[in-house]
């Protein structure tokens, strides 16, 4: 089997991407398993190379290519599909002395950002690349470029023309997939609806499958306290939740409750390994027990230790696997942002399209 190419977006050029991209890149294990390459710009990604061998002795070089089939794949040299939106003189500070570069969220990054995310879509649409990785972007910066989306999910499901779709976020044996994302959590209550709990279970069923589960126990998340407790805390459960699960059981999909479970256990029964994944019914229901368990903050010594985890969008095409945290303006630029939510989504992605692969 040929090694998968995968197509890693450098994410805002004035975020933690480039950085942790070297970082990642610095690994040689990732080249005896895939093909990588970074679609952004070659200033940005020389400037991080450079930092990285100043702050971590890290040696890398940058290869600035136009084309996919121009990519050679060696170690020890990043191949960059660049698509010139930046000059070098557009990164402030010195990569001999990184420092935070300070700017958060412009419209330049956000215009930059969009765009490697559209080009790296056009590449994996073509063929042209296996799977897509993706670096984080700031929403803020992207409407401030005039493209006016919620983040990389909303991106990708237009850009796929996908309606049936769900983020699923992963860290090591615990997963979960959302009814809904970047809505209000009053918005968030009136989206859970039969027909789209049912999507997305089958969505994370299939989801599962494409990591090679065979056969998914899947858990569904009430969305009320203790489910509602029969109708007294809400009726969403009874009206649909339940009808939903109902009828995904009915088509053969494995949900071992038949009923929601509650919030307040299911995480830790998932941790335990009840269940593949955790079906949820809005954004923070599943990120917040994804980030404690991936994210682990060293207070001693006032860094993190490590930011793992990783997003993946089930229900496209194409295969899209991402960093689980955001764009890090605060100290973005100096050299020491972590690259472990990288090296998983990077994972992630070899791994579904290994599986697609297969005959």
């Amino acid at each position: 089997m040929n090694k998968p190419i995968l197509g890693i977006t450098m994410g805002d050029p004035f975020g933690n991407g480039p950085e942790i991209t070297v970082k990642a890149l610095a690994d040689k294990a990732v080249y005896d398993r895939c093909r990588p390459l970074v679609v952004g710009d070659v200033s940005a990604m020389e400037y991080a190379a450079k930092a990285a061998k100043k702050v971590s002795g890290i040696d890398m070089k940058v290869r600035k290519i136009q084309a996919v089939s121009e990519a050679n794949y060696e170690y020890g040299v990043i191949d960059v599909f660049d698509l010139g939106l930046l000059k070098a003189s557009d990164i402030p500070g010195d990569p001999e002395n990184p420092k935070p570069f300070g700017l958060g969220a412009t419209a330049l990054g956000g215009e930059a950002a969009f765009q490697y995310v559209k080009k790296v879509i056009e590449l994996a649409m073509a063929g042209e690349v296996d799977a897509t990785v993706t670096n984080a972007l700031s929403k803020e910066a992207i409407n401030m470029a005039d493209h006016h989306y919620s983040g990389h999910t909303e991106i990708y499901a237009d850009y796929t023309k996908t309606s049936k779709y769900t983020m699923m976020l992963a860290h090591d044996e615990l997963r979960v997939v959302h009814v809904s994302t970047h809505v209000s959590l009053r918005e968030a209550c009136d989206r859970v609806k039969k027909d789209r709990v049912l999507d997305v279970i089958r969505i994370a069923n299939e989801g599962c499958k494409a990591i090679g589960i065979k056969e998914p126990k899947i858990a569904v998340a009430g969305l009320n306290p203790h489910c509602g407790e029969n109708g007294m805390f809400g009726q969403e459960e009874i009206e649909e939740i339940q009808p939903a699960i109902d009828q995904a059981m009915a088509e053969g999909i494995i949900i071992p409750e038949k009923k929601p479970t509650p919030p307040d256990t299911v995480f830790s029964k998932a941790l335990g390994g009840w269940y593949d994944i955790v079906v949820v019914m809005y954004h923070d229901q599943g990120h917040i027990p994804l980030k404690v368990k991936g994210f682990v903050y060293n207070k001693a010594e006032g860094h993190w230790d490590a930011v793992a985890g990783v997003n993946v969008t089930l229900g496209l095409p194409i295969i899209r696997a991402s960093v689980d945290h955001g764009t890090g303006f605060g100290h973005a630029g100096d050299g020491h942002a972590n690259e472990l939510s990288l090296v998983n989504a990077m994972d992630y992605g070899i791994r579904m399209a290994n599986a697609k692969a297969k005959p």
